[in-house]
């Protein structure tokens, strides 16, 4: 007979897990969340532009209504987490502007701005000389560019801290340890076994472990499809001149800015404390978060082509972290084939993006038992797992 729990015990405390931890106390469930380090993960790593327009892939229309929608809360959520917390979470209505280097770039960037038209996406073309109106420390070469005003940004450790602190103010139980094995009793998922020796048994288990979700030992093979390591290394400089603009001068930069160099995209972040983050490689290096000297190299390089002032500015720090990357990049958001086990994790680019909607549309399924509708494109079994015979 399955070992009975009570409540939802959330494995993972990145803003994933939290966020899940958070909105699920709020609908008066009883929560745990274990993890060795809560506030950790991608996010300490990760720019945090949200860009659920300038992201877009052809063939990810359902990836964008979910972008969308969790674009669309930020400006609640992050005003909700500071107001219980007192913690801002960086949170920036900046826009974001993408913009051509060369001729190709320029071609692709009209082919994107027709598929926004086609979608009814804010998107506005502009020339070079725009682009350089808005922002002037731009190389003179830009050939043109989209100006997106509802891509905006969050700091992600800011947002972290936030979320922690208002898991704890709901009355989610964070338990620092690390989970060791799934139970599974009677074909139902009901505990896991932890680092400290202790056993913890709950209704429904929400796996949020980022890349490493499909690690876990005793999650029976063919429940998840695997969620893979990619590895994203991030720059870290200072803009001693960020806020000259209350001054009457001129900010370094003013919004995110993103392009394509070399066939690699590259963006740049700037805050309003003067940081400016410059991500990310994309490597498929397994769990290797070494932060290497070519990856250092392109990203200045490619950077400097796009804005060339930049190599002034102070290096201040460099990361890499690793994204959670399902099969096809789309996140996986449900219940799994194995009953009592819940998935949100594979978020891959958009977990920073997808955490408002991600915690929303799991607390929904977790009060009531019924998958919203939003999430059902991203259901965990569709690519065909399940719990073998």
């Amino acid at each position: 007979m399955a070992r009975s729990g009570t409540g939802v015990l959330v494995i993972g405390g990145g803003i994933i897990g939290l966020g899940v931890a958070w909105r699920s106390a709020q609908r008066g469930l009883a929560v745990t969340v274990v993890d060795p380090a809560h506030g950790g993960g991608a996010a300490q790593v990760a720019a945090g532009m949200l860009a659920p327009v300038t992201e877009l892939q052809y063939g990810e229309e359902p990836l964008l209504r979910l972008g969308m929608a969790s674009n669309e809360r930020y400006a609640a959520f992050a005003a909700e987490l500071s107001a219980l917390t007192g913690l801002d979470t960086g949170y920036r209505q900046t826009g974001t502007l993408a913009v051509a280097l060369d001729s190709d770039d320029r071609a692709e960037l009209r082919e994107l701005h027709a598929f926004h038209q086609r979608l009814g996406l804010d998107s506005h073309w502009l020339t070079g000389r725009e682009c350089r109106k808005l922002e002037p420390m731009l190389a003179p070469g830009v050939r043109g560019g989209l100006h997106v005003t509802d891509d905006h940004q969050v700091d992600g450790r800011r947002l972290s801290a936030a979320l922690v602190r208002a898991c704890e103010l709901a009355g989610a139980r964070l338990h620092r340890a690390e989970a060791t094995e799934l139970l599974v009793e009677d074909g139902r998922a009901t505990g896991v076994r932890l680092s400290t020796g202790e056993t913890r048994y709950a209704e429904q288990i929400v796996l949020a472990a980022g890349s490493r979700s499909h690690l876990l030992p005793g999650l029976p093979e063919g429940v998840l499809p695997p969620v893979r390591p990619v590895k994203g290394q991030v720059l870290r400089l200072h803009m001693p001149d960020a806020l000259l603009a209350v001054q009457g001068g001129t900010p370094f930069l003013s919004r995110n800015v993103r392009a394509v160099v070399r066939g690699q995209h590259i963006y740049l972040v700037p805050r309003a404390d003067g940081e400016l983050v410059i991500g990310a490689t994309t490597e498929e290096q397994g769990y290797d978060t070494t932060v290497t000297a070519g990856g250092v190299y392109e990203l200045l390089r490619d950077a400097h082509e796009l804005v060339p002032g930049l190599t002034e500015l102070p290096l201040v720090e460099t990361n890499a972290g690793l994204r959670p990357g399902s099969p096809d990049n789309a996140p996986l958001l449900g219940p799994s084939a194995l009953p009592g086990l819940v998935a949100a994790t594979g978020h891959y680019r958009n977990g920073v993006l997808l955490t408002p909607v991600t915690a929303d549309l799991l607390a929904d399924y977790l009060a009531t038992g019924v998958t919203p509708e939003l999430a059902a494109p991203f259901s965990p079994s569709r690519f065909g797992t399940k719990v073998p015979a």
